[in-house]
């Protein structure tokens, strides 16, 4: 795991992307076990015990270097967690990963997770060097969707049952940006558009 001095953090105009820290366990657990975030997120939490799990999960990716995520806070309070974005499942031969996110419900329709994540896009194509992002989706999550396409991502298709959830199959839809379409994009002047 890389300490503190050496993990990147990010900066937007109004949120700090940080490393994810075990003072941020409630935080997690309070997001991962809001039923509005778990209804099309793929984890969710019964107990700060069981959230360690997530911190782990973390912890292992920048171990591994198979990933890496930033615990989204405002710029005025660092130390408050607000949700949490990153790649995940990354493929250095490759040079593509999966970007993943959540955002407690009260920073909904702000803008927050665009001008995030267009934070996380460019650190994961300029210093990654990466050549594609993707991201997979439930269907019925259409906020989630409208913020890819606003990121530039474009819909590659459906996989229908593909994931188990709750006692269901649940249908995926899958998104995905390449670099050179990335640097294309004035997404710049559309951050404060998001409405979802």
């Amino acid at each position: 795991m890389q300490d503190a001095s050496t993990f990147p953090e990010l900066r937007s105009e109004r949120f700090l992307l940080r490393q994810i820290q075990q003072s941020d366990l409630a935080a997690i657990f309070f997001g991962l076990s809001h039923p509005k975030v778990i209804a099309h997120y793929g984890i969710w939490y019964e107990s700060e015990i069981a959230t360690q799990e997530q911190i782990d999960w973390y912890r292992c990716l920048e171990k591994e270097g198979s990933g890496m995520w930033w615990a989204i806070c405002p710029l005025n309070h660092p130390e408050q967690l607000i949700g949490a974005c990153g790649v995940y499942e990354l493929d250095n031969y490759n040079r593509n990963a999966d970007i993943g996110y959540w955002l407690l419900p009260a920073y909904w329709g702000q803008g927050v997770m665009l001008e995030c994540l267009k934070e996380v896009l460019l650190y994961a194509f300029d210093t990654m060097e990466l050549h594609r992002v993707e991201a997979e989706v439930e269907i019925d999550n259409i906020g989630s969707s409208k913020l890819l396409k606003k990121l530039g991502f474009e819909h590659e298709g459906r996989r229908r049952q593909v994931s188990w959830k709750r006692d269901r199959f649940v249908d995926l839809d899958y998104y995905g940006i390449l670099n050179t379409h990335f640097r294309k994009l004035d997404i710049f002047a559309h951050v404060k558009e998001l409405e979802c």
